[in-house]
């Protein structure tokens, strides 16, 4: 107490002080909640196969980013082994992968049928065939895949292992893009998923034709998260999304998706 009232002591002062920013921090960190509840901020984080990344953003992430334009998307590139790394070790919210491989962290959130085809220039001898072409037939032609470390690939080399035929492997590659060239070029043949090379065989630049093999015709595709994670509202409304959307996971007797809320 001083003549001219009360004033705090040097130690009040700070406390003061403290309280006035403690206010001002408890006052943005309630903002901050509110918009990330709000759907105004916040970062998704996606790891998928390269094969994936024509469908996932030419209509699906259009849409969310337009209705969410608050919403970050980290979208890398990985193989299948690469995609469940960043997945159990939270490195990524969301993975999309094609070749199934079991793992105790991964939840598998939506699974679709997705055969894997033959795809050919339109002018290839094989495109104009009526039954599902064999492998035996496939393996007299120059053929394009994915390099090793790639589910596709292990899956391919499976098959034909277990029909005990080599194929005519000339071209290996990491790149999507380099594996449909190879194709529209008339080089030779390679196998994928449909939706993989959806837009040039909606315009006609690719067929796909089915492969009389059993593995082929029980391949899925996969959209995974891990097992106990408690995904944050953006990232449910984003897989509920990409479900609904994404020609590799809808259901292909429903009308048009349902929009985003």
């Amino acid at each position: 107490r001083q003549r001219g009232g009360i004033r705090p002591t040097p130690v009040g002062e700070m406390l003061l002080e403290y309280c006035e920013r403690r206010s001002a921090l408890d006052e943005s960190f309630i903002t901050s909640l509110e918009a990330y509840q709000r759907l105004e901020t916040g970062t998704i984080s996606l790891t998928v196969g390269e094969g994936f990344v024509s469908d996932l953003v030419a209509s699906p992430l259009h849409e969310f980013t337009q209705r969410y334009a608050g919403i970050q998307l980290d979208i890398h590139i990985a193989g299948t082994s690469g995609i469940i790394d960043a997945i159990v070790e939270d490195q990524s919210h969301i993975g999309l992968m094609f070749h199934e491989r079991t793992h105790p962290q991964l939840r598998f959130w939506a699974s679709s049928p997705q055969p894997l085809m033959a795809i050919l220039s339109p002018h290839h001898p094989l495109a104009e065939q009526p039954h599902p072409l064999t492998l035996a037939q496939l393996s007299t032609q120059p053929m394009a895949m994915w390099d090793t470390t790639h589910g596709v690939r292990q899956m391919v080399d499976q098959a034909f292992q277990q029909a005990r035929l080599a194929p005519r492997m000339t071209m290996n590659t990491n790149s999507m893009v380099i594996l449909a060239q190879y194709v529209r070029s008339g080089m030779g043949v390679t196998l994928l998923p449909a939706f993989a090379v959806a837009h040039d065989l909606d315009i006609g630049s690719l067929v796909a034709r089915p492969v009389d093999d059993p593995l082929f015709q029980r391949s899925q595709a996969h959209m995974v998260t891990r097992v106990g994670r408690q995904q944050p509202k953006a990232s449910i409304l984003l897989l509920r999304h990409l479900q609904r959307w994404m020609q590799a996971f809808r259901d292909p007797a429903s009308n048009q998706p349902t929009p985003l809320p």
